[in-house]
């Protein structure tokens, strides 16, 4: 298997989302070194309207392969304050630069504060490492 990239100062769901705080109460979300290398050559992202309601836990998103379709799921709940056009029209990008680039969509929670405790109770680098090992 090759080396999965996992940066230490993102966060991480079991489902293979990252999350980087982008502002005080907005996060950016994308999926992992590991999800991308799964799929193989993305063909195809499905992304949310701006202003679209997002439920953690809950489908919100579609990215596709020649291999599958997997569902993007909500790392936490809130609504989608940006998405990112370049990946509708480039979805390589999601393969070539899964953590830069090929990032997904921007949410916005309700309350600061809980965006930290939510950031709190997710994956660190170490925690997601232990997940994609089993």
């Amino acid at each position: 298997m090759t080396s999965t990239q996992v940066p230490a100062e993102l966060r991480y769901t079991d489902d293979h989302e990252w999350l980087r705080k982008v502002g005080p109460s907005t996060v950016r979300v994308g999926i992992t070194d590991f999800a991308q290398d799964a799929l193989n050559d993305v063909v195809f992202v499905q992304l949310p309207d701006v202003d679209s309601e997002v439920t953690a836990g809950e489908s919100f998103a579609e990215v596709e392969s020649h291999k599958s379709v997997s569902d993007i799921f909500g790392p936490l709940a809130g609504t989608v304050s940006a998405t990112n056009d370049a990946v509708v029209d480039a979805p390589e990008l999601v393969n070539s630069d899964p953590y830069g680039e090929g990032w997904l969509v921007e949410i916005t929670v309700a309350d600061d504060a809980d965006l930290d405790a939510l950031m709190a109770a997710l994956l660190d680098a170490d925690g997601y490492l232990q997940v994609i090992a089993d």
